[in-house]
Formats: structure tokens, sequence, C-alpha cells
């Protein structure tokens, strides 16, 4: 079985937020905005140039490859299980989809989002310190035990290649690369 047979690639925008700070969680929003070549409009980690603080300190010329931060729902329902109870923007995404396995997609795949935005995806983010600063005990949830499949289950990360208006209820439909079907890179 291909990966294009075993993965969904048609799902929906569940929620979507955004932030002017630096702040581990984002506000939900009726809608945002994303901006070619540089994320969500308004949002801290928009821009070309890394935004990520730790990065931006250390080489803040380096290409901004984590303009946008997409979170499968399906997550909130794991960690629930897991006695965790966590809502939409509250993991720093910006886009938080259901019925896309996102972790699984390959290095390149574009998501497109509502009538016009197209997203890139560039790596998976890589969970950090202040997943456990928000819950205790988070980010073991987030790291994989299995031996195969991607090392983290925290979202993914990508870059706007195409703007538009993004809002709750849109389309979020998968456009594989055509060849080379790399596992996205931690980011």
């Amino acid at each position: 079985m291909s990966l294009a047979e075993d993965l969904s690639l048609v799902g929906k925008v569940v929620a979507v937020a955004s932030d002017r700070g630096h702040h581990f969680s984002k506000p939900s929003r009726d809608h945002i905005v994303l901006l070619e070549g540089n994320g969500v409009e308004g949002d801290a980690h928009s821009g070309a140039f890394v935004r990520h603080r730790y990065l931006a300190r250390r080489q803040p010329h380096l290409p901004n490859l984590r303009q946008v931060h997409l979170m499968p729902s399906e997550l909130f329902a794991t960690l629930s299980d897991a006695g965790f109870s966590v809502a939409a923007g509250e993991l720093g995404e910006n886009i938080t989809t259901a019925g896309l396995e996102l972790e699984r997609m390959p290095l390149g795949t574009l998501i497109e989002l509502g009538p016009a935005a197209v997203v890139e995806l560039t790596g998976l983010r890589t969970p950090c310190v202040l997943i456990d600063r928000f819950r205790a005990g988070l980010k073991r949830q987030v790291l994989s035990s299995a031996e195969t499949g991607p090392p983290f289950k925290c979202g993914v990360l990508g870059v706007v290649r195409t703007g538009g208006t993004v809002a709750a209820g849109d389309a979020a439909r998968v456009r594989l690369p055509p060849s080379s079907l790399r596992a996205l890179p931690a980011l």
C-alpha cells in the first residue's frame, strides 16, 4: 500500500489561533490571514527569517521554516485519555485540523486550507520544556514510544506558499510531493 493510499488526504480546519506576543498558548480567532513567505498576519512567529526566540538569538538570518504551526485535533482526545485537558490553541498552534495524520506527512507536502491558502510542511514541532510548564508531565505524552513513525506527536510546522484567509470549518486538502517521500525532520 502506498503512502497516498494509507493516508487521508482530506480533512478540515476545526480552529485557528494567533498571538502577537511570544506566549505558549494562542487565543482562538474567527479567522487568520496567511501571508505568502511570512506566516500568520500579526503572529509573533510571522516573518521571512527565523522568529523562534532561541534560534533567532543565535542565527537571526536563517529562513523561517516555522511560520505556521498545525496540530491534529485527534491529539487532544489522546491527551484527554492520559488525563490532560488541552484545547485548540493551547499548545501554540495556529491551525487545528481534523482527519489528517499531519505528523506522518512527508517533507514538502502541501496543505491547501480554505479557498486559497497553501502551507508547505517543513518539519515536526519539537516538544520543549515549555510543554511541561504548561501542564506537568505533558511532554512525555507527546514523545512517541513507537519504533516506527514520527518521534513527536505535537504537530507540524510549515511555510506559507500561497496566502489567504483560513477559518474553522474550512477544508484542508493534502497534496503529497511527487517524489522523494522523506520523513519530516525535527525543527
